[in-house]
């Protein structure tokens, strides 16, 4: 049943180490359990005129036993972590700042096999209509009754994402599962690997984007660049000099998005203050850096190694939220061919299959750094849906069916604009769509939620011309008129 009880006991176990098994609850508990049990059989069936003689006449026999033992329970509980790790990929071999390696080319999985998504807002949404445009069927757990990607999806099962018997119908009937967030239990994909279902991204990767810490370091310790920054998991934690961190901004390690859960800090006194308004909760404080523009990547990688990636695009956000995204972005070719390598080595590092997208700062003087990565596909990517030759939900599922991923070839200029609940009237009514539907090159896409509201996505529109600065004109002209 998930979770896995037996194999949280292992991982106890491991966590242990070795000499907590082979002296605790080896030579100690277990030698001492030998030695008693030596001496109540040989008062039984022996000659043995003294019980306490006797146990510790056998206790130095015992204490080793019981080493040996738990030197091999633990030595076992290594095992069993390589095994499960290994349901996912099994090669063996883990090279330094690496997950997992995988290098053979696996079995494609073709139509109509049943394929499975962990959450049903509107990335599931636009991974349904790919899959299904593709011939394959599609199970849809989310715990919301009007999640969008049930309109399309062949079952929704209506059910939290830790429920073991949503897991366990997700394990006997789809061919492979993947994500459409980030935030969705990280047990709960390690599970489904563990049944034999391939799972792309791994869970693995997907809990070390869910903290920003753990993502910090995991991208620094890659050989990649990143802001300065420095972990807040206590108030201890920003005493002293942090002068190398500011001015800077507060991030909570989790769950934050869209512009939450951060704040802006010039001294060590607001950033500790900020801390508290976090109710100290962990935090990264990082520093803010000589920002040019941004600009995010969103590549494609396969169990076997393929990868590609979609041509960079240039981002602008309006209170903390994507508004548009243009591509190609204008940066020097060099920087946006840097910032495709970069990415193309994250996901190299990570072991990561799947659609992931990496955003970077682009500093004064071309430098790049990291600011986060996102393991499915992202806002910035949904120009891809018309202008490009394969769009981002269309490499999610190549990429969990084994299949090369798509040619990315950018076929116009475009601009895509967000769609927010701030379009929408007080009363209800709906944005002026005639403004964007008469003109011939602007493709709207709306993600059928029900209700709007203030800077909740409802659609995003792509509008395509011959030069990017012609297309973002219109899209910001249109804009103006909704």
């Amino acid at each position: 049943m998930p979770p896995d009880q037996e194999q949280l006991r292992w991982q106890r176990i491991r966590e242990g180490g070795p000499w907590r098994s082979i002296l605790f609850a080896g030579a100690l508990s277990w030698g001492g359990a030998f030695s008693l049990l030596f001496a109540t059989a040989q008062g039984l069936f022996g000659d043995a005129p003294n019980f306490w003689f006797s146990a510790l006449k056998a206790l130095p026999t015992g204490l080793v036993a019981g080493g040996i033992f738990g030197w091999a329970r633990w030595g076992y509980a290594l095992l069993e972590d390589r095994r499960t790790r290994r349901a996912v990929d099994p090669d063996e071999e883990k090279p330094k700042r690496t997950i997992k390696m995988t290098q053979k080319k696996n079995k494609p999985i073709l139509p109509p096999a049943m394929l499975g998504i962990l959450g049903g807002g509107q990335l599931g949404r636009m991974f349904t209509v790919a899959a299904k445009t593709m011939g394959y069927r599609v199970t849809v757990l989310d715990p919301d009754p009007h999640a969008p990607a049930a309109d399309y999806a062949d079952v929704h099962l209506c059910l939290p994402y830790t429920d073991p018997q949503a897991l366990q119908q997700l394990a006997d009937t789809c061919a492979a599962i993947t994500t459409e967030f980030e935030n969705v239990n990280a047990d709960s994909m390690r599970w489904l690997a563990k049944q034999g279902i391939p799972v792309c991204p791994s869970g693995d990767c997907v809990a070390i984007a869910q903290n920003r810490i753990v993502e910090k370091t995991f991208i620094r310790d890659a050989g990649l660049a990143v802001a300065p920054f420095i972990a807040a998991n206590t108030a201890a934690d920003l005493e002293g000099d942090l002068s190398e961190f500011l001015p800077g901004i507060l991030k909570t390690a989790r769950l934050g998005y869209d512009g939450k859960g951060q704040v802006r800090v010039k001294t060590a006194e607001e950033a500790r203050f900020a801390l508290g308004e976090f109710k100290h909760q962990p935090c990264v404080l990082e520093k803010m850096m000589p920002l040019v523009c941004e600009v995010s990547a969103v590549v494609t990688r396969t169990a076997s190694g393929e990868i590609a990636c979609f041509p960079i695009a240039e981002n602008e956000h309006a209170n903390g939220i994507l508004d548009v995204s243009i591509a190609p972005a204008r940066v020097k070719p060099e920087i946006a061919e840097r910032a495709q390598a970069m990415a193309q080595q994250l996901a190299a590092a990570l072991n990561y299959v799947g659609v992931m997208a990496v955003e970077f700062f682009v500093l004064e003087g071309d430098e790049l750094v990291i600011n986060e990565i996102a393991p499915r596909p992202h806002n910035s990517g949904h120009y891809t849906l018309d202008a490009t030759l394969t769009d981002q939900f269309e490499q999610q599922v190549r990429a969990m069916c084994n299949l090369t991923p798509g040619k990315t070839d950018l076929v116009s200029p475009v601009a895509m604009i967000n769609l927010l609940g701030d379009a929408w009237g007080t009363d209800g009514s709906e944005p002026n769509w005639e403004a964007l539907l008469s003109a011939a090159n602007a493709k709207l896409h709306l993600y059928g939620k029900k209700d709007a509201r203030p800077g909740r996505k409802m659609g995003h529109y792509n509008v395509l011309a011959e030069a990017v600065d012609q297309a973002l004109a219109q899209a910001r002209a249109i804009q103006s008129q909704l």
